[in-house]
Parts: structure tokens; sequence; C-alpha cells
């Protein structure tokens, strides 16, 4: 890329960054992102959880070592590194190696600020393909995803023992919806999820909108309004409770976490939660409307090469991020992380030494990108909308089909 292309950073992309990044993010950090020499590489990532002496740093350390060069660290806030990344490249000052959150990757590309793996010669050909797409842009690819969470249904064994259900039998949103009013038949609480108006309330919706065989480039269409039907309808037969209005997934999740009730969607990153949570638990993907696994839309981080002024850093940058993403420390990372690896390889893996995590590998390989699609920059606005309609809908200001035939009007 030429470094003309970095001036095209505006204000409307940092609103895009904080717009797309919302639905998960931590802690804080500042640094200056070039080295202090040429022996010197920069990483930022969103992971300052992890301190010096962690795993991580470490791995980060022994990646600098084989490669031959120090490695200078710097872990931000989900929201504030993709905004720092952005202002860096105006400056032409950007990290050698970026990790951001994948929904944040098309808008670092159309702003010039990574390269692309034709450019910097990154191998991505282990990666799924439809995690890879999360990182793809009008037929180019920027970067590799390093691991990668999603959404999937937690279950209360226990309860759905007392309500007579049998978990093998639900299979689709009919099977479903009938586990519920036994549930709730029996006394208890059915399901809960976060239906907030912000990102997250959109990602808890998407696996239904998608399920239902929906667009994201037509909101109003038929199998988009029986999804939001489907989420009005359960609260109508308090079979959800009217707080997953308000709910973010940290609040949907103490609400499961109490016992009562017996479904609960949720993401990866509530598995050690769910180890705490005194009872007996399942995990089942979101089924899709007729049957199958419903795409969830995937969360986690790709590994990208930032645009330099002096392009020679681009062959050990890529060292780096060879060594980062291979099978062992893929491995070793996505376990710490909480997340399902990108690879197939990995993903066995993991299964292997924990099945657990089966569920979540089916789930993640049926998951999907909110910016894939080529939808990149024009997510967010979609997004905003959608969240807008399901609010509406659920509060009762409007039937379903209008409140998706005005969102699709204002993303027109």
């Amino acid at each position: 890329m030429q470094s003309s292309s970095r001036r095209r950073l505006t204000a409307v992309a940092l609103s895009t960054v904080v717009a797309v990044t919302a639905a998960c993010s931590s802690g804080s950090g500042s640094a200056d992102a070039k080295g202090a020499d040429s022996g010197t590489y920069t990483v930022w990532d969103p992971y300052p959880q992890f301190a010096k002496g962690s795993a991580w740093v470490k791995l980060l350390d022994e990646c600098g070592a084989e490669a031959g060069v120090k490695i200078k660290r710097t872990g931000f806030d989900t929201s504030d590194l993709a905004n720092k990344a952005l202002l860096a490249a105006q400056q032409d000052n950007s990290a050698d190696v970026l990790i951001v959150d994948n929904p944040v990757v098309s808008t670092l590309a159309e702003a010039g600020v990574l390269t692309t793996t034709e450019d910097n010669k990154l191998d991505t050909s282990k990666a799924d393909p439809n995690l890879l797409a999360a990182g793809q842009s009008d037929g180019k690819t920027y970067g590799t995803p390093i691991g990668a969470n999603t959404l999937a249904l937690y279950y209360n064994k226990e309860v759905l023992k007392e309500a007579g259900v049998d978990i093998a039998s639900v299979k689709d949103w009919k099977s479903l919806t009938a586990a519920l009013a036994k549930v709730k038949a029996a006394g208890k609480k059915g399901i809960t999820f976060s239906a907030i108006g912000t990102e997250e309330g959109s990602f808890q919706f998407l696996p239904w909108f998608w399920g239902a065989g929906a667009k994201l480039t037509e909101l109003d269409s038929e199998q988009a309004a029986s999804a939001l039907s489907l989420w009005q309808d359960w609260l109508k037969q308090v079979y959800a409770p009217n707080s997953v209005i308000n709910n973010t997934q940290t609040t949907s999740w103490q609400e499961f976490a109490g016992g009562d009730y017996a479904f609960a969607e949720n993401g990866t990153w509530q598995l050690a939660n769910a180890k705490k949570a005194g009872f007996a638990y399942g995990v089942l993907p979101v089924p899709g409307a007729d049957g199958g696994s419903a795409a969830a839309p995937t969360g986690g981080e790709f590994v990208t090469i930032p645009v330099q002024g002096d392009t020679a850093r681009y062959a050990t940058s890529q060292k780096l991020v060879t060594c980062l993403t291979s099978t062992q420390n893929l491995y070793d990372t996505d376990t710490t992380l909480s997340y399902v690896a990108p690879t197939s390889e990995v993903q066995d893996k993991q299964v292997a030494a924990n099945a657990e995590l089966k569920p979540w590998v089916e789930a993640v390989k049926a998951a999907k990108g909110r910016t894939s699609d080529d939808l990149g920059t024009t997510y967010p606005k979609i997004s905003e909308q959608l969240w807008k309609a399901v609010q509406s809908a659920l509060s009762g200001a409007k039937s379903p089909k209008d409140a998706l035939a005005a969102a699709q009007a204002a993303v027109k």
C-alpha cells in the first residue's frame, strides 16, 4: 500500500471502531509504536490482563528470540487499541504486529493501515475459511485469526430434568419453544439473553437472524421478521424475562447463574463461571429455525501486520506472526484465552484434551464474521439499526415487521 492511503483516516473510522468493539473489552495501556532501534519490534495486543512474566508475554519474547529481535509489547483495552492504531498510522508510527478484534480489521484495512497477506507473505491456508472471512475485504486478506469465540446455549440440566425435557429433543425453534413451555409449566424460568440497545444486542440476535436464513443486507425480509417474532413471542409467553431488553451479556449470565433458568445464550468466555455456578450444565449450539446449527457471530482477534514506511521490516514481522500462530503456540494461547482455535488441527487437539469444548468447536465451525459478505465498514450502521429494531419490537412499540422495515429504510 502507498503511504497516501493512510491519510484517509477520519472521525468516521474512529466511530466505526468504537461501535464494533462494544461487545467485549477490558483493561488499558499506552505506548509508542516504534521500537528503540531496528532490532526491536513492537507488538500491540488487546490482552492487558497478561502482565510481564505471563505465558503470553513469554511467548512473545520467545517468538522474538526465534526471529532474532527484541519485543516491545503493550496491552490495550480493545476499543482503545483500535483507536490508537488509527492515530499511529496517521503519524507513520504503527506497531510492527497488531492484534485486533476481528470486526475492526475491515475498518483498518479500508483506512490503509494494514498490509495484505499478499504483501507480507503470511500463510493463512490452515485457517478455517469462515473465520478467515472476518479479515477479508474486496478479495484481499488482512492477517490471520489467532482464535475465536462465539455464542451457544448453556442449559441447566437440573431444571430441564424437573421439567421433563430431554435436551436431545431440542433441535430447532419449535422444539426449543416447546421445551420452554414445559419449563414454565414446571414453575421454572425459560431462557435469558442480551437484547440491549448496543452491539451486544445485535451480537446476540444474529444467531437467530442468520438461523432464519436472513441477510444483513435485507433487514426487512420475512426471515428476519420470523427471528424477531420468535424473541417477541418468548417475552409475551413469559418464556424470557422483560429484563432482556436491558441485559448485557454479563447481567444475562448472572440471571442464569442464579439457577432458575433452563437456558442462557452466552459465549465461551463464561466457561470458567459455568464451572463455578454450582449446578450441572451443558452447552448446545444455537439451533437454526428448521434444525442444524445456526451461524453465530465470531468474536476473537486477528494478528495483522500494519503498513510501515520501512517495508524491509515486513519479513521479520511475518516470522513473528507465523510463530505466534504455529500449531503448538495456538493451542497454548487459545487454551489460556478460552478460545476455540482457528484451525481444524488445533481444534482436534483441544477437544481431545477437553471434551467439553466439542459443542463450542461445532458452534465456531458454523459461525460467521459480522463483517463477512464484504459488509466491511457498513456493518456498524446495519448493526445499529438492527438493535434498534429489536428494542422497538421487544418493548411493544412496533411489530417485528414494521420495526425491521424502519431499520432497512434507515440503512438505505
